[in-house]
């Protein structure tokens, strides 16, 4: 038995008035999406358990089959391992994006402009990151280049209990009443001021305002933990697996699980992403592992952009070309099952993460169901005879060994 997840990020939403009533999915064109509704088993997941914060980080754990509330302390440490950033165990990472901040004329007052500084380049921001360190950076503080806006910065023997917020999650706000609080939290706002004057007069940043881009002028630090330990995925499930993703987190969760990394040219975490690549490699992955987790980015960051026309394409794409491509290449094997879902919902307007249940759908090519008038979108939260799963580290239980 070959076992394939495909994962569309934030690919849940909420009934948008532009779209007539209708969600990005249900507006969507996605016949492969609806064929495994029709086809599987239909359900809804929790994937944020109740009192935590509802991260892809948190969500992509359960979905994988480890409860958040033993094994999460944070993000950052997963997006460390991804990098091949070593941490002791006194250590404490926090995810660095790149932010762009609008100023008010007096320069007394900051709004959080663009999480993702205008999705800024990976090489643009490696060389901002560089001069960050460089000026910032210390015995105890480093910080290091990712992969577009996100980037990661540790502080050896640091603080942990400090409250950081999302950038993602203060669009829009003024950022005096989402700094960071807590003990230790004076280094790290000293580092965010600081990067202001760094950023805003570099070279790079003068060259994406002269170009009409959004200039990446503040470091934002949130998303901090330590060291996790996790079991392999081979001890859980007896198979061994492979993951394909264009973002750190979730690579750097795959890393912990045991999982082989895929390494897929031109993936790129948002809308133009190579989707057929993913597929593929996966595809080839299963000639050596029995289990592999595609995970896609674009429908979540369409989602944060408040972009529906881009959320409805990323989920098209998502269909025609990782989908498509993984119905066609799976008949090379005998037995093979399907989990599509989402890891949460990214609401249009929202703009940010929320908590609520999401759509699954587990399609096995031994047993296909007919479930008349399906599609897999939202409304699957509404049928009655659906499953229910409400601990959703118990869903891949159940996908790979038929119980929960």
């Amino acid at each position: 038995m070959k076992y394939i997840v495909i994962i569309g990020d934030g690919m849940a939403d909420r009934p948008l008035k532009e779209l007539g009533g209708r969600t990005p999915l249900q507006a969507a064109f996605k016949p492969n999406m609806d064929r495994l509704a029709r086809e599987g088993i239909i359900g809804s997941v929790r994937t944020i358990p109740e009192g935590f914060h509802p991260g892809s980080d948190i969500a992509n754990l359960s979905i994988l089959g480890y409860d958040p509330k033993k094994f999460y302390t944070g993000r950052a440490p997963l997006e460390a391992a991804s990098m091949g950033i070593g941490l002791n165990e006194s250590d404490v990472a926090y995810r660095c994006n790149l932010v762009t901040l609008k100023y008010n004329n007096e320069k007394t007052r900051a709004v959080m402009e663009d999480y993702s500084s205008g999705h800024i380049s990976s090489e643009e921001a490696a060389i901002l990151i560089r001069e960050i360190n460089s000026r910032l950076g210390s015995e105890k503080i480093s910080f290091y280049p990712g992969v577009s806006y996100r980037h990661l910065m540790v502080w050896r023997d640091g603080d942990l209990n400090i409250e950081c917020v999302p950038p993602h999650d203060i669009i829009g706000r003024e950022i005096t009443d989402y700094l960071p609080s807590g003990k230790g939290d004076d280094l790290l706002r000293k580092m965010m001021r600081d990067s202001v004057d760094i950023l805003e007069s570099h070279a790079v940043n003068k060259q994406r305002v002269a170009d009409g881009k959004r200039p990446a002028n503040s470091v934002w630090l949130w998303g901090q933990g330590r060291k996790p330990v996790l079991p392999r995925f081979r001890e859980k499930y007896s198979i061994d697996g492979a993951l394909v993703s264009a973002v750190d987190l979730t690579k750097g969760l795959g890393i912990y699980a045991g999982f082989e990394i895929l390494k897929v040219p031109g993936i790129t975490g948002y809308i133009d992403t190579n989707y057929t690549g993913k597929a593929e490699y996966s595809l080839a992955a299963l000639e050596r592992a029995d289990f592999v987790y595609i995970h896609v980015e674009a429908p979540d960051e369409a989602g944060h952009s408040g972009n529906y026309k881009d959320k409805i394409k990323a989920i098209e794409d998502i269909d025609a070309l990782v989908i498509g491509t993984v119905l066609r290449g799976a008949k090379a094997f005998d037995e093979f099952r399907i989990l599509l879902m989402p890891d949460h919902a990214t609401p249009i307007e929202a703009r940010t993460h929320t908590p609520e249940p999401v759509p699954f759908v587990i399609y096995d090519s031994r047993s296909e169901r007919r479930n008349e008038g399906v599609s897999y979108d939202e409304s699957i939260l509404l049928i009655r005879d659906r499953m229910i799963v409400e601990d959703g580290c118990r869903l891949m239980d159940y996908f790979i060994k038929g119980e929960l």
